[in-house]
């Protein structure tokens, strides 16, 4: 009888374990890449692939949607996600430094340039004195953001800063411009209260505003370090799921989708 009721409880035990697999390891056995994006234009693109390009490859693909740039990396960390597409090195690289992420990035896939919009005034020049201007509060973008305001005679900054800069770089501000660092995704939403705002380019794009056409400036997509990539955890970058992906993405068809689509607001970077 204790016999039967031991090898009873090893089943029981058995069949528990054998339906506790993680999401991830449930992904990679059916063969599907899980992947964590921004809605637009990572989405966009990797929707474009899977409905027309992934089953010729024998690739699965599962998008998964987030509104922020901190997600979509503590869901990669997780085993969430297998790889995610949303971010730039130089961001990336202060991710890692500040949260010991073991990831690596994978080719530049395309560029959002960012770009300072105003629902108040139709140019530069018009920018009123004193005025506020919404900056990114992340460091690799607010240092990218008052490099695009120095380029366009807005400040000065320290010589060499570059896209580096902080508020304390700046050596002259001619205007006396008042600066509110914000998260990304509440940018657009700025606009209502500032002057002006420079707004990542994706969040420009998801909210309507088209930076082709309606930015006040606008940055230059030549030997922009800012490219947009696929990432993954270090070590996986050979799994056969992670190479058709990446060859897919850098195929000519998805050149000339980014370059239909999006007409001048988002940049191939292949």
């Amino acid at each position: 009888m204790l016999r039967r009721s031991l090898l009873a409880a090893v089943l029981v035990l058995g069949l528990t374990a054998a339906g506790c697999g993680s999401s991830d390891e449930s992904s990679s056995a059916s063969g599907t890449l899980k992947v964590g994006v921004s809605p637009v234009p990572h989405g966009e693109i990797l929707t474009y692939v899977k409905d027309n390009l992934a089953a010729k490859e024998g690739l699965k693909l599962d998008i998964v949607e987030f509104n922020d740039y901190v997600q979509p990396n503590v869901a990669l960390q997780e085993k969430q996600l297998d790889a995610n597409y949303f971010q730039h090195i130089p961001y990336l690289d202060e991710e890692v430094a500040a949260k010991g992420y073991k990831f690596t990035p994978l080719k530049p896939v395309h560029i959002e340039p960012l770009g300072l919009y105003s629902k108040t005034v139709k140019s530069i020049a018009e920018i009123p004195a004193g005025g506020t201007i919404g900056i990114p509060n992340d460091p690799s973008n607010s240092g990218r953001a008052l490099a695009l305001l120095a380029k366009n005679g807005l400040i000065t900054l320290k010589d060499g800063v570059g896209v580096k800069a902080t508020e304390k770089d700046i050596t002259g501000n001619p205007k006396n411009l008042k600066f509110s660092a914000l998260e990304a995704a509440q940018l657009p939403r700025s606009l209502e209260d500032t002057a002006a705002s420079i707004v990542n380019g994706n969040y420009a794009i998801q909210t309507g505003l088209s930076p082709a056409k309606d930015a006040l400036a606008l940055e230059d997509g030549k030997d922009n370090p800012y490219a947009n990539l696929v990432v993954v955890r270090t070590g996986e970058e050979n799994d056969p799921r992670i190479t058709k992906l990446e060859t897919l993405l850098h195929s000519p068809e998805v050149k000339k989708f980014i370059e239909d689509k999006y007409q001048g607001s988002v940049l191939a970077a292949f």
